[in-house]
């Protein structure tokens, strides 16, 4: 069952004439077309319209809940229209039972005479989400037609112009309206005329391939190394080697002398080179035989290091020469006396000793790290079971064997932008029982609402879930149960739907899985009425839900 009412209505009407309702309800607004004609006890007093949620004024008149209201805000004193009695708000009481009459009157589908089916008040929304003749929107992206349900099928098969179909040429899914742009634009089989105009028709993958042997194609003359700088199409290219075979011939003639006149020049360059050179080998043979003299001259002194051309033309200056040699090679005798390598080869030595001991360390930690990398998985396993422990606990503290549960919800606006982003539709409470051997339940809450009560309501159902003792258990569950959204304000203004379990549902059955599908109330509380500030419904962005299950005459184990 859906409810709507506005946030004053709670603390206003509490009694009821019966517990027993269901999750039947019905747009106001639309033009319904009765089968029977309306009876004027179904008719709201005020309005003159069907009735909607019905309330019964001490008077016996009866008004849809917001027509009700309404004469409340016109009048501090409000009066019955009808016979003009004064309305006392505490006589007014919700009435289930004209409520469940209206709910079962039975109307014509919208789309009559095209479909003639008649369904109950309570049921025509249900009935339209599956009329054939019911027009709805194109499911495909970017498509706005509205088609008649039945007709759905063949439009998005034959003529919605944005479903996918096959491009001819390349076998992928493109969508209609863009296949022409495809296949000029995007499609590496469709087929293009070769640019060089040879009449040919070409994949447009192999275009590139095509227009290396494309007979239209212009290509320079083979001979174009030799001067022929004649540009002339592929398919011409040996009527032109004929027709110009004497001008290639010259062409190449004229280039072969040219590189005979190239190979002469480097021939006699050569030999000119070969003359220097042997004329420098000359040279150093003379210069060499002058320099074995010049040793056996000055003694064989195999120490004094001197250029050819000193020794030739200054014999003091090869004095001086000997003179600074001897110097140095004694400064390099000192160099060397003074560097003692001894202290070097020690140092050496400890830090090989040294390294050797790091390497030793090394391997150490390598079987440190090892050992704990090992010892923290462990301890991750054992913080897993721990945490897992903890929940579960913590499940049991919270659980309830008196067929009450109260449901803390924390952190609303952020499950509520989940629930609209479509990331987290629907949230679980705890599951609570009967008793300690009875049946187990939990609630389940969509916060932006499911069915007909989507982007607007809360929607709350209540499942039955599979539980220990279920062989035990009379099936199928019939007991009643309330739904509650508790006023935090201390003034008990809580919103309450009531129903039974109905035993022909298979909500109430006795469950086959892990759970039964959920039933309650799509349309629980409005969004405006949740989060109006004026209202207590939430505080520190929390909520409080309740269902309490009626034990009377359940039989506990």
């Amino acid at each position: 069952m859906a409810c709507d009412e506005p946030a004053a209505l709670s603390g206003i009407f509490t009694r009821q004439n019966s517990a027993s309702t269901n999750s039947l309800d019905f747009e106001p607004d639309a033009d319904y077309r009765f089968v029977e004609s309306l009876e004027e006890r179904y008719k709201c007093a005020y309005c003159h319209l069907v009735l909607r949620n019905p309330h019964q004024t001490g008077c016996g008149h009866r008004f849809c809940q917001q027509c009700i209201l309404a004469l409340r805000e016109l009048n501090a004193v409000p009066t019955c229209p009808v016979d003009k009695e004064t309305i006392k708000m505490h006589e007014v009481f919700k009435d289930n039972c004209c409520k469940r009459e209206v709910l079962n009157l039975q109307v014509f589908c919208k789309n009559f005479p095209d479909c003639n089916s008649k369904v109950i008040l309570g049921r025509y929304q249900e009935h339209l989400q599956q009329c054939l003749f019911e027009s709805v929107q194109c499911t495909n992206d970017g498509c706005q037609d509205q088609i008649l349900r039945k007709d759905l099928k063949e439009h998005l098969s034959q003529h919605c112009k944005f479903r996918e179909e096959m491009c001819q040429y390349c076998n992928t899914y493109v969508v209609l309206i863009n296949i022409k742009n495809h296949e000029k634009n995007d499609c590496p089989d469709y087929p293009v005329p070769c640019l060089q105009n040879c009449s040919q028709i070409i994949l447009k993958k192999e275009i590139e391939k095509h227009h290396a042997v494309c007979p239209e194609a212009e290509v320079d003359c083979p001979y174009k190394q030799y001067g022929c700088h004649v540009k002339v199409k592929r398919g011409k290219l040996a009527e032109h080697e004929n027709s110009a075979l004497r001008e290639h011939m010259l062409q190449i003639l004229d280039k072969n002398s040219r590189l005979e006149e190239q190979i002469s020049d480097l021939y006699k360059s050569l030999e000119c080179k070969e003359i220097k050179i042997q004329q420098l080998a000359d040279a150093i043979k003379k210069c060499e035989k002058e320099f074995r003299q010049y040793t056996q001259l000055f003694g064989n002194n195999s120490n004094l290091m001197v250029s050819t051309q000193a020794l030739a033309s200054h014999l003091d200056k090869s004095a001086r020469l000997e003179s600074q040699v001897k110097q140095l090679i004694q400064m390099a005798n000192q160099q060397q006396s003074k560097l003692d390598l001894r202290p070097l080869f020690d140092t050496i030595e400890n830090v090989k000793q040294k390294i050797a001991l790091m390497e030793t360390y090394d391997q150490r930690l390598v079987v440190l790290e090892d050992q704990s990398s090992k010892h923290d998985l462990q301890i991750s396993i054992h913080k897993a079971q721990l945490n897992k422990n903890e929940e579960r606990f913590k499940l049991l503290e919270g659980t309830c064997y008196n067929g009450k549960l109260i449901w803390k919800i924390t952190d609303y606006k952020m499950k509520k932008k989940e629930a609209v982003e479509g990331r987290v539709l629907s949230i679980a409470s705890q599951p609570f029982y009967t008793s300690r051997c009875g049946y187990r339940l939990c609630a389940r809450a969509y916060l932006n609402g499911d069915g007909s009560g989507k982007g607007t309501h809360i929607s709350l159902y209540f499942v039955v879930m599979r539980g220990e003792f279920d062989s035990l258990l009379l099936w199928p569950f019939k007991q009643k149960v309330t739904l509650m959204l508790l006023d935090q304000s201390g003034k008990k203004n809580h919103i309450v739907e009531v129903f039974r379990a109905d035993p022909n549902s298979s909500s109430f059955k006795r469950p086959d899985g892990e759970m039964n599908i959920a039933s309650g109330c799509p349309r629980f509380v409005p969004h405006t009425v949740l989060e109006n500030t004026k209202n207590t419904y939430i505080r520190d962005d929390t909520l409080f839900l309740k269902v309490v299950v009626d034990l009377t005459d359940l039989e506990e184990l």
